[in-house]
């Protein structure tokens, strides 16, 4: 039988390598297919996405509305803040209130961190675009005012020597009396049919179950891609977007991601989609 590749667009960070583990290691059944890792920034895999370039891929929540005519969501791999997530960040302290009217560095206009500022503020914010890992400096250096920090930035931003001005995954949780922050989730293209859909996502939800079953195992597998975090708050980052929510959405994880686009359309952010669809599994968790 030909082996048939897949092309699986991730971040290099902790949590996604923590979530691929089990298919890197060869511990995970790939069923005949061929998994080709494409490790890229979010933004940089929107963009991708947005090109139908990659089989499947992590991407923003709020990319997905410009995507969802070619991709179709997996039920699993998503990365959610409960009670916390991307924060915004200043070289001196500052009122949240203030950010209206101060110039913020983002990772990238596509990413959901940037959408729920925009939601926060009521409007686009004043920004420049700044790769997510260069966010921190650019503020120290006076580029920016104030920062809008994502991955591991979040767990390092004070010994940096930065003062937390807002973190949107607890606003957002006030918002909505406890929904998580829908920030990202993995996609399939449609083109595969349903039958490869449905594998792909079993694949993946496997790989994650093995990491959570391998903790330790894993652990070290993500420490690579950690840019400086040692070994507790690898493990700490990891715990933060990989967990239940993670497996499966669930009722409440669906819910959250369909506010989430909901308010987005509202504010003109995205297109309004009649319904989120998902790669239903006859076997669910």
């Amino acid at each position: 039988m030909e082996t048939r590749r897949i092309r699986v667009g991730h971040s290099p960070d902790p949590d996604d390598a923590f979530m691929f583990h089990g298919i890197a290691s060869g511990a995970v059944d790939t069923r005949g297919f061929a998994v080709e890792q494409v490790l890229e920034d979010i933004e940089s895999l929107n963009r991708r996405a947005l090109a139908g370039e990659l089989e499947v891929s992590a991407v923003s929540f709020h990319a997905y509305p410009h995507l969802a005519e070619r991709y179709a969501l997996l039920p699993c791999g998503g990365s959610m803040g409960d009670g916390y997530g991307p924060c915004v960040v200043a070289a001196r302290p500052l009122d949240a209130a203030d950010l209206a009217s101060r110039t913020v560095a983002v990772p990238g206009r596509l990413t959901s961190a940037f959408l729920a500022l925009r939601l926060f503020l009521g409007r686009e914010p004043r920004h420049t675009v700044v790769p997510f890992d260069r966010i921190p400096d650019a503020v120290l250096a006076g580029e920016a005012e104030a920062g809008l920090i994502i991955h591991e930035s979040q767990l390092t931003y004070r010994e940096q020597g930065l003062h937390l001005v807002l973190d949107l995954g607890a606003w957002w949780s006030r918002r909505t009396e406890g929904l998580p922050l829908p920030l990202g989730g993995n996609v399939v293209r449609k083109d595969l049919g349903r039958a490869t859909m449905v594998t792909l996502g079993r694949i993946l939800r496997e790989s994650i179950e093995y990491g959570l079953a391998h903790r330790a195992e894993a652990l070290g597998y993500a420490e690579r891609f950690g840019r400086g975090l040692d070994r507790t708050r690898a493990d700490r980052f990891v715990g933060m977007y990989v967990n239940d929510l993670t497996r499966d959405y669930g009722a409440r994880g669906r819910r959250a991601i369909a506010r989430f686009l909901e308010e987005g359309a509202a504010s003109g952010a995205v297109p309004r989609l009649a319904a989120l669809e998902f790669v239903e599994d006859d076997v669910r968790p």
